[in-house]
């Protein structure tokens, strides 16, 4: 039972990182799609960080600069230019993932997996089974309530979610929906270079293309399958790092007799049953504001 919830929280850890980012962007009414790029970018960035320098601090600086820089980037990209935020965002996702691609070739000449010589510190045999998880695994349920908190026990939560939901009241008392979205993207960007970072450095020491293999999707289902709640999100990445843990161990036993591809599949399926199950309850995923309510004010 210890290994399997290992199990879990190894898997889920990173995403729940990445599905608080894309809760703070619902909640600023952007539907973030572009969490998958920055997800891949910090991940290559702490890893590279850390075999250049030898200094975690530094890796871990260097993630959270790009993360933030990408989230600059699709806030210019919609409010400035008044790009579509759906596509805006599969650019960015395009962007990261073709841009860690070339880093790495251009650093190391091939397109072969990056190894860390160390990663995040670890909790230590203290802990027992539980010894092998990162500090940032600790720091999830923190990152969650604290988050809740930010939205709803807070001025600038408020005016933030109001931003997303009704951005024309929010700019008749004086609020700047636009400012706002830059900060709830910019807040994002650094909890999804943790995540990144966790995902790289957490227990796989290694950056490869493409590992974050559709997570970052996968924790925008989770967004609306938890309807930009905090805590529901988070606990809507968990479920989903529950069902692919169980398609991890599903391998050892049924391995012999189910292709293992088709058991690495059981998140993805779950996913779309999550959210076809959220459409149905809910009559529809709450949407963020329409592409042109987002402007023209």
């Amino acid at each position: 039972m210890d290994d399997f919830i290992v199990a879990t929280l190894r898997y889920g850890t990173p995403l729940v990182y990445v599905t608080m980012a894309g809760v703070l962007a619902s909640r600023a009414g952007i539907w973030h799609l572009g969490l998958e790029g920055l997800m891949i970018t910090g991940a290559c960035a702490a890893v590279l960080g850390v075999v250049q320098t030898g200094s975690l601090g530094f890796a871990l600086g260097l993630a959270i600069l790009f993360c933030v820089l990408g989230s600059i980037l699709l806030w210019f990209v919609i409010e400035k230019l008044r790009a579509n935020p759906i596509i805006a965002g599969l650019g960015l996702t395009g962007l990261g993932l073709g841009g860690t691609d070339l880093a790495v070739q251009a650093i190391y000449g091939s397109q072969a997996s990056v190894n860390a010589p160390f990663g995040l510190p670890r909790l230590g045999p203290a802990f027992g089974p539980y010894g092998v998880l990162s500090v940032l695994v600790v720091l999830m349920p923190v990152v969650v309530f604290g988050l809740w908190v930010f939205l709803r026990r807070t001025r600038l939560g408020l005016q933030l979610a109001a931003s997303g939901e009704h951005p024309f009241a929010a700019r008749s008392v004086g609020v700047n929906p636009s400012r706002l979205r830059l900060l709830a993207l910019c807040l994002g960007g650094v909890l999804v270079a943790l995540g990144g970072a966790e995902l790289a450095l957490g227990s796989l020491r290694i950056f490869a293309y493409g590992m974050t293999a559709g997570r970052g999707f996968m924790r925008f289902s989770a967004v609306i399958f938890g309807a930009a709640h905090p805590v529901g999100s988070a606990a809507a990445a968990l479920f989903f790092s529950i069902v692919g843990a169980l398609g991890i161990r599903a391998q050892l036993v049924f391995g012999d007799w189910i292709p293992p591809d088709l058991l690495l599949t059981l998140p993805y399926l779950a996913t779309v049953a999550g959210v076809w199950i959220s459409g149905r309850l809910r009559g529809g995923a709450k949407a963020a504001p329409a592409f042109g309510e987002l402007r023209d004010y």
